[in-house]
């Protein structure tokens, strides 16, 4: 027996709960997102089918782009409150199992057990979610959660967007194991930008100082990492380069630690005075989506996204913590001074960091 982290995944989960309720769509390409309506503007892809994805089609294009890849796929609107229904019939699926749930999201979850055999568990929690919910799932197996999250990859079945790896699944389908045993043979040649945790930005960053493949991370000084990202997350990438991580699954549950609205607008903002009136109402609505959890303020966050797409975020700390949504929204309006409103605004953001003593406000 030993203890083992197990990554649940569900595959094309949005999709997947559309078409469990319209199995007409199996074999489909199917695109949910906004409204639904392909010929609306400002509106963003949730989620895309395997049949859709083959057309280039994928999560956060605008569903007008979609559109032009692929007419003649399904195009339906999100529907949270379905999606929600789904995920809790899936984790309560695993909690029937001796195990322990983290749930990360709609669509995955960490699983820590006791086992002697992870693969017969896994192949056995991919069984129990199918035959209860008619939704499959691929599962990533390791000795923490870095790398079970990363053996995910390459348990994905062979629709997915997943690339394939030699051998992976071969065993038990939909299932792979990745831990210090085979990481350096899985993963040391591979770029940077395979890591959980590594997009493009920082695969940038790294390519600077010549680290290019997860070994040349593995072998990098961390001194000199530290130098360039900071004590903490310098330290974090070396460890990622060698697969290290948190091997602790809880199922208590994580507690938000900030709210936010944000709004894409049909039609672009073109003055200050429009800017400053729809901020302003988003701030209030988020300062009373907070007060209705009894929870304070303490930071503001504001986010601008011109029709050029460049999106900056500026942020401050409230001198006193509070829940009056005039303070948030005179401080939000004190933020929106410091970007130069140049170019029209086709979103606005607000994110209010909760403070660490909520019963208490200023």
């Amino acid at each position: 027996m030993g203890w083992w982290v197990l990554h649940v995944d569900m595959d094309q989960f949005i999709a997947a709960v559309e078409i469990r309720r319209r199995p007409e769509l199996r074999g489909l390409p199917v695109v949910v997102g906004g409204s639904g309506d392909p010929t609306k503007p400002r509106q963003v892809v949730a989620t895309a089918s395997y049949e859709a994805r083959e057309f280039g089609v994928h999560s956060g294009m605008p569903v007008r782009a979609a559109y032009k890849k692929c007419p003649e796929a399904v195009f339906l609107p999100s529907d949270p409150a379905a999606y929600d229904a789904a995920s809790a019939e899936v984790m309560d699926t695993l909690r029937a199992f001796p195990v322990v749930v983290e749930v990360w999201g709609w669509d995955e979850c960490f699983v820590g057990a006791e086992t002697a055999d992870p693969e017969a568990l896994a192949a056995s929690l991919r069984a129990a979610v199918l035959e209860r919910t008619g939704l499959t799932c691929s599962i990533g197996i390791g000795d923490n959660k870095t790398r079970a999250k990363l053996a995910t990859n390459f348990a994905k079945q062979p629709r997915s967007h997943a690339s394939s790896f030699e051998g992976a699944g071969a065993d038990v389908p939909g299932v792979y194991r990745l831990t210090a045993a085979n990481w350096r043979e899985v993963m040391d040649h591979r770029p940077v930008r395979e890591l959980w945790g590594i997009g493009s930005r920082m695969e940038r960053n790294l390519g600077e100082l010549g680290l290019l493949t997860v070994a040349d991370l593995a072998a990098a000084d961390v001194d000199e990492l530290k130098q360039r990202f900071g004590p903490k997350m310098g330290a974090w990438y070396a460890a990622l380069g060698r697969g290290l991580g948190d091997t602790e699954v809880t199922d208590v549950p994580r507690e938000p630690v900030s709210r936010s609205r944000e709004e894409t607008f049909e039609q672009d903002l073109a003055t200050a005075d429009e800017v400053a009136e729809e901020l302003r109402r988003i701030a209030v609505d988020v300062t009373r989506d907070v007060v209705a959890e009894g929870r304070s303020i303490q930071r503001v966050w504001v986010k601008v996204r011109f029709t050029s797409f460049f999106t900056p975020i500026k942020s401050r700390k409230l001198k006193a913590i509070t829940q009056d949504p005039e303070v948030i929204a005179a401080t939000a309006l004190a933020l929106l001074e410091k970007f130069e409103l140049r170019r029209p605004v086709r979103l606005l953001g607000v994110r209010v960091e909760f403070a660490v003593d909520p019963s208490s406000d200023g």
